[in-house]
């Protein structure tokens, strides 16, 4: 078994070396061969000079850089560009999980591409939990995909079902959506697995910012006009 597990981080300079221990002890102790990819996205805290340090203490941490803080979506679309294996995954750097937990995915990797965590027992407060479930709904009603905790940010996949589900453009907060969005049209079927969380272990999340949401609404409206000119150029194809 071999994985590319992607880190995106932004500003994470307190949390990543317990993550990058964390997740280096278990492909040491699993005996899982393979590359863990940290995205460093433009951070200003000093994360960048860590992960080179890191990386000296690390051998398989690979570091790619953003010079400029780019988002959420295009850190781990760079991360998961880069992987050299023949899984692919991604994993918050930030202390929400454990590395542990993929042991709970990877015995799935057998019969199917598309492996993903679903939080069981999750430590948000309770305005993130709402928003979560608005977000679940609002990606069903206007994309039409029904996935039951989209942005639990553990999951697995093949470089295959990579390169067929690869975000092109929501790559903000919509990442996710639009990575279940492409695996639905084609015909690429996820298997759902509960995963534990825990809260963040410093710094601060900017999910349930007024600004982020807002932002998001927009961009969900205009991921489904991309997506459907998407569609016609595609059907425009195969007439000619």
């Amino acid at each position: 078994m071999t994985i590319s597990l992607v880190l995106p981080c932004y500003n994470e300079v307190e949390n990543l070396p317990a993550t990058v221990d964390d997740v280096s002890a278990w492909f040491r102790t699993r005996e899982v061969s393979g590359e863990i990819i940290a995205v460093n996205d433009g951070s200003t805290d000093g994360t960048g000079s860590l992960l080179r340090d890191l990386a000296t203490r690390h051998a398989r941490l690979r570091i790619v850089d953003h010079p400029t803080n780019r988002g959420y979506g295009h850190a781990v679309r760079s991360g998961c560009d880069a992987a050299e294996t023949s899984w692919v995954g991604f994993m918050d750097s930030d202390g929400q999980f454990r590395a542990e937990d993929l042991d709970r995915l990877t015995p799935h990797m057998v019969g199917h591409d598309f492996v993903v965590g679903i939080r069981e027992g999750r430590a948000d407060p309770l305005v993130r939990k709402l928003n979560t479930g608005l977000y679940t709904l609002l990606i069903r009603a206007v994309l039409g995909v029904r996935v039951r905790d989209p942005n639990c940010a553990m999951k697995l996949f093949t470089r295959d079902a990579w390169s067929r589900m690869r975000p092109r453009y929501g790559l903000g907060a919509l990442f996710n959506a639009e990575l279940f969005q492409r695996a639905q049209a084609e015909g690429i079927a996820w298997k759902p697995v509960p995963v534990r969380h825990y809260p963040r272990r410093h710094g601060q999340a900017t999910g349930a910012d007024p600004k982020v949401i807002a932002r998001m609404f927009r961009e969900l409206l205009a991921l489904r006009r991309e997506m459907a000119r998407e569609v016609a150029r595609a059907s425009v194809a195969d007439r000619a």
